[in-house]
């Protein structure tokens, strides 16, 4: 059986000493109880030839990142502009029927100490609703700053500021992905 603990930034992880502590397992079940897995076990639950899908959520957009099935890079795929639940739901779960993904990774936007304000736990709240509609599992990844850092690039490309609000969401996705992509090359390595 195995047994998991709860990380500083929230993730849900293996433990290498027994079972959780009495106050983090509350919260860990909870977590467990739906579709969200820790990284390493989502990806090695993965069929042959399957991907991840990265999702930046924002509170007009949803972007959305593929990786490529060896589990190595992540493209920008496209940007939803977010409607109803429902509505933005149907098109992610054909987006990644169509690009057989076997797995989302959800940015997770913690503060800057690592405690979850309202934007983290929209985002453990969509993952939550989505169960209802998918059984695809989902692992969160701590996306602090990621917006920040793929705008910067885009300046540094002399992006305008049209294109690059065209472009951060789903580049912000990508760069969740990456993150959590090289996550995965790391524990494969060592």
């Amino acid at each position: 059986m195995l047994t998991y603990y709860i990380s500083p930034s929230g993730m849900a992880l293996r433990s290498p000493s027994g079972p959780p502590k009495v106050g983090q397992k509350a919260r860990l079940e909870k977590d467990l109880s739906s579709n969200v897995k820790p990284l390493e076990e989502m990806a090695e639950a993965l069929a042959k030839g399957q991907r991840l899908m990265g999702l930046d959520l924002g509170s007009k957009t949803i972007g959305l990142a593929l990786s490529d099935v060896s589990l190595t890079v992540a493209s920008p795929l496209e940007t939803i502009k977010r409607t109803k639940f429902q509505a933005d739901a149907a098109r992610l779960i054909a987006l990644a029927g169509t690009h057989g993904v076997g797995g989302l990774v959800i940015g997770l936007p913690l503060n800057m100490d690592g405690t979850e304000g309202p934007a983290a736990q929209s985002a453990r709240s969509f993952a939550r609703n989505l169960e209802k509609l998918s059984a695809l599992p989902v692992s969160f990844w701590d996306e602090r700053l990621s917006t920040a850092a793929v705008t910067r690039t885009l300046i540094e490309a002399d992006a305008s500021r049209a294109r690059r609000a065209e472009l951060v969401d789903k580049m912000a996705a990508s760069y969740i992905l990456q993150g959590a992509l090289e996550r995965l090359r790391a524990a494969r390595s060592g």
